[in-house]
């Protein structure tokens, strides 16, 4: 009896332990498979695309005149505020004037010199005509009266040339705007010696409105405008954008286009012309003119969302193939449209573009597609 005890109770553990071992066997459920992750997807379609190009351009006033003197002289005083606009014709210098005005008054004197003399000649002519009917005087004395007379009245012309040019050379004291526009900082001040000669101006005038756009774009790209200008479905309006990356209201026009290639680059100059009312265009600011040269008929436009960047640059984008196995493709885009971009090659229509849930993407993962809240107005 003593030594059957301990066995009898060594085996009644034993049996617990393979009692609790089987439960816990068989307590233990197959896990379920986890299911497919979600994407979102587009379908990929063509529609129709305008054809933009962007173009760097610098602006220039549409008409430029540089103030210089015509006659030498002393700057007796500014006739203008600085950075104004004035109108054509309106004074902007005054120039002493009194040499000027004693040349004109000499040249007066002159011409009325030459006339006192023409009447005598005239008197003297028509005398000596009379006595030549009444055989009183020779035919050579004749000849000779109407000869001085002929004479005199050379000299009165001559006389009245020199006054009317000592009155333009007065007049060119006070120096006018031949333009009207906005005019600039002045270079000279009251009291400033200026010259015929000078090259520097005394200040410039712009007309602002409209403004000018030179635009420079390779011969290619220019013929192929052309092309589509000719054809009908280009547009000659233009958009600017300023350098501030704002867009100018007023669209441009394309008036006419350089008849030379620049040898060193291939470029042609295009200009054109944009109205600028309000003077918020100045020249000399570089702008980026959005011209639209046509419409593609059959463009595949995608988020630009659904588009990554390689290390390298490449673009790429997931699609949702067959088994809804995701594939990676590598794209060749064109320019962006808004928030989308204009796809060139790697998609065809009818596909399903991944643009949400990419944080999970990796080739050949299953996936369940579903549509994107993009594709649904969301």
């Amino acid at each position: 009896m003593p030594r059957t005890l301990p066995s009898l109770f060594t085996l009644g553990a034993l049996s617990a332990l393979m009692f609790l071992a089987a439960c816990s066997k068989g307590g233990d459920a197959p896990k379920p498979a986890a299911a497919p992750p979600e994407v979102g997807v587009v379908t990929v379609s063509t529609q129709d695309a305008p054809l933009e190009l962007e173009l760097p351009g610098r602006l220039a006033a549409s008409e430029v005149a540089e103030i210089r003197p015509q006659v030498s002289g002393i700057v007796q005083k500014r006739l203008f505020e600085e950075g104004s606009t004035v109108r054509a014709g309106q004074p902007l210098y005054q120039l002493d004037a009194a040499t000027f005005e004693a040349e004109r008054a000499g040249a007066a004197a002159t011409l009325q010199r030459a006339e006192a003399q023409l009447a005598v000649a005239r008197t003297k002519a028509a005398r000596d005509a009379e006595l030549l009917q009444a055989d009183v005087i020779s035919r050579q004395a004749a000849e000779d009266s109407a000869a001085a007379l002929r004479q005199a009245e050379a000299e009165v012309a001559v006389a009245r040339a020199a006054l009317n040019a000592a009155q333009v050379q007065l007049a060119r004291t006070r120096i006018t705007a031949p333009i009207a526009g906005r005019v600039e900082i002045s270079q000279v001040t009251a009291g400033a010696l200026v010259t015929a000669s000078q090259t520097q101006p005394l200040t410039t005038v712009q007309r602002l409105d409209p403004m000018q756009v030179d635009i420079v774009q390779g011969s290619a790209e220019m013929l192929a405008l052309r092309r589509q200008l000719d054809a009908g479905s280009g547009s000659r309006e233009l958009r600017l954008v300023l350098e501030d990356g704002s867009e100018h209201p007023e669209p441009a026009r394309l008036q006419v286009s350089g008849m030379t290639v620049d040898p060193g680059t291939g470029a042609v100059t295009l200009r054109a012309s944009v109205p600028n009312p309000r003077a918020s265009l100045l020249p000399g600011m570089v702008v980026t003119a959005r011209l639209l040269a046509g419409v593609n008929r059959s463009a595949i436009v995608v988020p630009q969302q659904a588009v990554s960047r390689t290390p390298t640059g490449d673009a790429t984008a997931w699609v949702v193939g067959e088994g809804n196995k995701l594939e990676r493709r590598r794209l060749g885009l064109g320019r962006s449209l808004g928030n989308q971009w204009l796809v060139n090659e790697g998609l065809k229509p009818g596909e399903r573009l991944v643009v949400e849930g990419l944080q999970r993407a990796r080739p050949d993962l299953v996936v369940t597609p579903v549509p994107a809240k993009l594709a649904q107005g969301g």
